[in-house]
């Protein structure tokens, strides 16, 4: 099991679990960076996610789904998603997902993608029910739950300022709004998966948390997937700009 990748998969993983969102009880297994086995055990039991992680790793040839180039294909993006082709992965998530419904998966044809990006517009329902309703609790959850590109103002003890760009529902188009500023986590109770944190950064963030930071071509990938996939359901022409 590759070390560096348990951890990539922990610093993003860890914000919607700590919130109860997915994965199993005792978030805090993922802030220990010097127990892999603990995070790969906790890891399996996220049921999205490791269905994609072993999707990827098996196309790629490779043996484990914590292998680093696989984990930042899922979170991130980059070439290991084109060796996943849409029809598996659909394949992969009727096998996983038997029965459930909600989402636009099951008809998603040639856009499927072993990305965290596809998971949160077509897998979970909110993208659909924003489409149909314009309910703007599906704005908030789609925002906070994808992916989303930053950078850092400043940094005070375990928080951190960061000005990024909201997802903003026009009635018909998904596109990212004006910048703001929010206060974000990078580190709870002395853990943190970085090894610090400073102003003009450019980092990942997902939900409340900074979860990594971001070469200039992994912030690019990020945001070029957002805006492929939001294309693709109709929803938005001008995500990135």
């Amino acid at each position: 099991m590759s070390a560096r990748g348990a951890v990539l998969f922990a610093r993003y993983a860890y914000p919607p679990n700590e919130l109860g969102y997915c994965g199993p009880a005792d978030a805090s297994a993922l802030l220990r960076p010097e127990e892999t086995a603990g995070i790969e055990r906790h890891a399996r039991r996220f049921e999205g996610a490791w269905c994609y992680l072993e999707l990827l790793a098996e196309a790629a040839g490779l043996s484990d789904p914590l292998d680093e180039r696989v984990v930042e294909a899922y979170w991130i993006g980059n070439d290991l998603l084109e060796l996943a082709s849409s029809p598996a992965v659909l394949a992969r998530l009727r096998e996983r997902f038997h029965g459930q419904t909600g989402g636009t998966w099951q008809d998603a044809s040639e856009r499927a993608l072993a990305h965290h990006a596809f998971q949160v517009f077509e897998v979970y329902p909110w993208a659909e029910l924003l489409r149909t309703s314009g309910h703007p609790t599906a704005v908030s959850v789609l925002d906070r739950c994808r992916i989303r590109t930053g950078v850092v103002r400043s940094v005070e003890g375990e928080s951190a300022t960061v000005e990024s760009r909201p997802l903003t529902w026009t009635g018909n188009e998904l596109v990212r709004g004006p910048s703001r500023r929010e206060s974000v986590r990078w580190s709870t109770g002395g853990r943190s998966l970085l090894p610090g944190l400073s102003p003009g950064d450019v980092v990942a963030l997902h939900w409340d948390w900074v979860c990594d930071v971001l070469t200039g071509p992994q912030a690019a990938r990020i945001e070029a997937t957002e805006a492929r996939q939001l294309g693709s359901l109709g929803l938005a022409s001008s995500v990135v700009s």
